[in-house]
């Protein structure tokens, strides 16, 4: 079992900058695929970026590359994204989540909302 806790979500004026951070615990964390995930209002899930194992693999959605960087600290047990540029359709809840692969997700935080106002 991996527990995830989000945290660094919430009001933010359009063009600002929030960090988000997940917190692990329970299994080695390092073994653990982890990625970022968004669900806007009325709208599915949709995966945002991925960061391997070592944290030297990443991967972004078209719509954030070149604003958001994410980064994990295996130290700490912690992911971190990054939000650069925010604009009002970053608005979401989002949830860190964990997997042995980047295909394969079965663990997820609670979520946390990031309102993005213009």
């Amino acid at each position: 079992q991996v527990q995830l806790v989000e945290s660094g979500g919430g009001l933010v004026q359009a063009g600002g900058s929030m960090r988000l951070s997940c917190a692990a615990s329970g299994r080695t964390f390092s073994n653990y695929f982890m990625a970022w995930f968004r669900q806007a209002p009325g709208k599915e899930r949709e995966i945002v970026s991925t960061i391997g194992w070592s944290g030297s693999v990443t991967a972004y959605t078209d719509s954030v590359k070149g604003r958001f960087t994410i980064s994990r600290d295996n130290a700490k047990n912690t992911v971190y994204l990054q939000m650069n540029s925010l604009k009002p359709e970053d608005t979401a809840v989002y949830y860190c989540a964990a997997g042995r692969g980047p295909n394969n997700y079965g663990y997820w935080g609670q979520g946390t909302q990031v309102t993005v106002s213009s």
